[in-house]
């Protein structure tokens, strides 16, 4: 094991996977002489040199659709966005070329492309650079949507999103590229669609994904001083959903609290407690109760971030209630 960011964590899965198969190459806005936005691309320039790692016009709609051609042609592109906001210019090509293509040419044409960039509450950068979208790729039927929450899983995960053949949303987040976590030396994969119990618990299940999970994390110290035991579901991936091991954990607990950063309405958190309720309403002792931003844009001053997105204390508050039900 050896300890990297979360940055490097993303650069060794991309720079393995390039060196294993030639048809994998990483094009967008700065990853090449500027080594990433990010420095997630950080010396890829160099070893692989400029005809599979090169520079993009500002033009998100141009590069993804020659992205998805280039799948459609046998070819694995990753796509960075610079920030999945800016996605919303290539909309046409995720969700109307990538997501479609396979039905639409009754399988005769794969498009294993993989959209990455970070998501979501990045500090003090306004409203449309802040933005939450993985319910909406989560609701387009042909995408798989991924989210990883440290460096360990942000490798194995993106690792296996490359080789996979379907297209892939990998979502990260411009707060956790300088975090820091232990990563196997050499090859290994985490498979999409496996949830995992980042901490055991008996008392309360906590849901969550992405950056979210040290909000979780931070709650559960807190809560573990009282004498609450709380088990922390990370879903690693928002399409599919592994509700499997999710119903498991509440079976055990009886009670589930959901912590998102996207705003309420239609999100994962939505879903999950549909589905939770559906499948596991016998087992709960408690309704399931949903830790959401607030549903406004989020503002620039960081007294209205810090009030505006899930964090610890809602979070315990959340838990004290499912637990005591006051």
């Amino acid at each position: 094991m050896k300890e990297i960011q979360f940055r490097d964590a993303i650069r060794d899965a991309m720079s393995e996977e390039m060196r294993r198969d030639k048809n994998v190459f990483l094009m967008g806005e700065e990853v090449a002489e500027y080594n990433g936005a990010y420095k997630a691309s950080q010396g890829m320039l160099d070893e692989f040199g400029p005809e599979r790692v090169y520079d993009t016009p500002i033009s998100e709609l141009g590069f993804a659709g020659l992205g998805v051609g280039a799948a459609m042609n046998g070819l694995r592109p990753i796509i960075e966005f610079m920030t999945f906001n800016f996605s919303l210019v290539a909309i046409d090509q995720i969700i109307n070329s990538a997501a479609k293509m396979y039905s639409m040419s009754g399988g005769q044409y794969s498009v294993p492309i993989v959209f990455r960039g970070p998501t979501g509450n990045a500090g003090q950068l306004g409203a449309t650079h802040s933005s939450n979208f993985e319910n909406w790729f989560a609701n387009t039927p042909g995408l798989k949507v991924v989210v990883p929450s440290n460096p360990y899983d942000a490798k194995g995960l993106l690792k296996a999103s490359i080789r996979d053949n379907n297209p892939v949303i990998f979502m990260e987040s411009e707060l956790m590229y300088g975090d820091r976590g232990e990563v196997p030396e050499g090859e290994y994969l985490l498979p999409l669609g496996v949830a995992d119990i980042k901490r055991k618990g008996k008392d309360v299940t906590i849901v969550s994904f992405g950056k979210i999970i040290k909000v979780a994390y931070e709650a559960a110290e807190v809560l573990a001083k009282e004498g609450i035991e709380v088990e922390i579901v990370d879903l690693r991936t928002v399409r599919p959903i592994d509700y499997d091991t999710v119903i498991q954990s509440v079976k055990k607990t009886n009670r589930c609290v959901i912590v998102e950063e996207a705003n309420p309405l239609s999100s994962i958190a939505t879903d999950l407690a549909f589905n939770i309720q559906r499948l596991a309403f016998d087992y709960l002792d408690a309704p399931i109760l949903r830790v959401n931003s607030m549903d406004i844009p989020l503002s620039y001053a960081p007294t209205y971030i810090e009030a505006t997105l899930p964090n610890a204390k809602r979070t315990i508050d959340a838990v004290k209630k499912v637990l005591y039900r006051d």
